[in-house]
């Protein structure tokens, strides 16, 4: 019996330090699998968004006769739904590839001349919190993990690395480096999401110096909305936002806050040539509502519950709960104007200490999309907003 437990116990210890002299690959690391929601402050991370998404914010090009180590690993958070992770290719004609998440599944993209291919598979991982993902190509198959467990295989879909008949690859960080319209499915590339520990074929990807000033979002304790820094500013056109069937004649609109803070623009409906027709002002935890030679009503806002601004023939109705503000104007020409527009935040070149982050907006009983605005700042965060004011948000990111 004694000799017995004595063989079982040395080949215990043999097991274990088989184990810990396994090179670094899925299964070494898997061993130090990390806490997903653990805090990022002394962790480098790069914000994943360009501000209009079409432009990566950097690309790496790797040489693919030096590969020593044939995986590719980081860690990712995101409350963003859709968009693109990481791009790359030998060839934009028929040998790219596309990681992203689609309804906050991740979604792989592939084209060459082994397979074309669309594929969405595991959880929901716009969640906010940091997922760790690893890809791995061994021989004509591709491996993927996230959070420690194996969640695709692919096989023969591409030549091995060693023998690829390109000998360069790019790897495109938060972009594409082909048109949208090129993708197998399109999607909308914009990610606000974060991206840190990230290791591609054996190589560290270097941020240029404009983009690290854009880490905005990745050094704070986040929740999900849509937030607009001080300075910000977005612009949509009335004629894409579809009139209601009840009384094509009337105009809402509905703000949902999560935080507000400092004082400035925070809304305006105009033209071309009069950006300020109708405006909201945040001032002193107020809303004043103003139209041109109008008198100004104000009404005290409460962050807890939706702000609503009703148009129709006669007035302007501005309410929030039980209290209601009410203008005598009419703006139905502004309605029809073709260059009719709705402009939150900041118009451009105005002076504003205004951020404020939204929970919800609603136009015409319709969720605005951020992602289809005329144009916008850069520096706002599309599906993302701090969880207090503070210094690190009132900088451009």
């Amino acid at each position: 019996m004694e000799k017995r437990d004595s063989v079982a116990s040395r080949w215990r210890l043999f097991l274990l330090l088989l184990l810990l002299m396994l090179p670094p690959t899925h299964q070494g690391r898997a061993l130090r699998h990390t806490d997903p929601i653990q805090s990022t402050q002394d962790l480098p991370a790069k914000y994943l968004s360009s501000g209009s998404g079409q432009e990566p914010v950097t690309v790496m090009t790797i040489d693919l006769t030096k590969i020593s180590k044939p995986y590719s690993s980081f860690e990712f958070r995101t409350w963003d739904p859709e968009g693109v992770i990481f791009y790359g290719d030998t060839n934009t004609e028929d040998d790219w590839f596309m990681l992203g998440v689609r309804d906050g599944q991740l979604e792989i993209q592939l084209h060459n001349l082994w397979a074309r291919l669309t594929v969405g598979f595991g959880p929901r991982l716009n969640d906010g919190r940091w997922h760790p993902v690893e890809l791995k190509m061994d021989g004509d198959s591709l491996l993927l993990w996230v959070d420690g467990k194996e969640m695709l295989c692919l096989r023969q879909i591409s030549a091995s690395l060693a023998d690829h008949s390109q000998p360069s690859m790019r790897i495109a960080l938060g972009g594409l480096l082909l048109p949208t319209s090129k993708l197998r499915f399109p999607l909308t590339p914009a990610l606000d999401g974060c991206i840190r520990r990230d290791i591609w074929l054996g190589h560290e990807a270097q941020l240029s110096a404009s983009a690290r000033t854009s880490l905005g979002n990745c050094d704070v304790d986040l929740q999900p909305g849509l937030f607009f820094p001080p300075g910000t500013h977005a612009e949509f056109s009335l004629q894409d936002i579809p009139q209601p069937h009840t009384d094509p004649r009337t105009f809402s609109l509905e703000l949902g806050f999560k935080l507000v803070d400092g004082s400035g623009r925070l809304l305006a409906l105009g033209t071309g040539t009069n950006s300020s027709w109708l405006t909201l002002h945040l001032q002193d935890q107020n809303v004043v509502l103003s139209s041109e030679a109008e008198p100004k009503v104000v009404l005290p806002l409460d962050v807890g519950l939706p702000l609503q601004l009703k148009l129709d023939i006669f007035k302007v109705t501005l309410s929030q709960g039980p209290k209601i503000e009410v203008l005598s104007k009419s703006l139905l020409r502004l309605w029809s104007h073709p260059q009719g527009h709705l402009s939150l935040g900041a118009l451009p070149g105005e002076n504003s200490s205004a951020s404020f982050c939204l929970s919800d907006l609603w136009v015409q009983g319709q969720r605005l999309d951020i992602d289809q605005a005329l144009s916008r700042s850069q520096n706002i965060w599309t599906h993302s907003c701090p969880q207090s004011p503070s210094n690190d948000t009132h900088t451009s990111h």
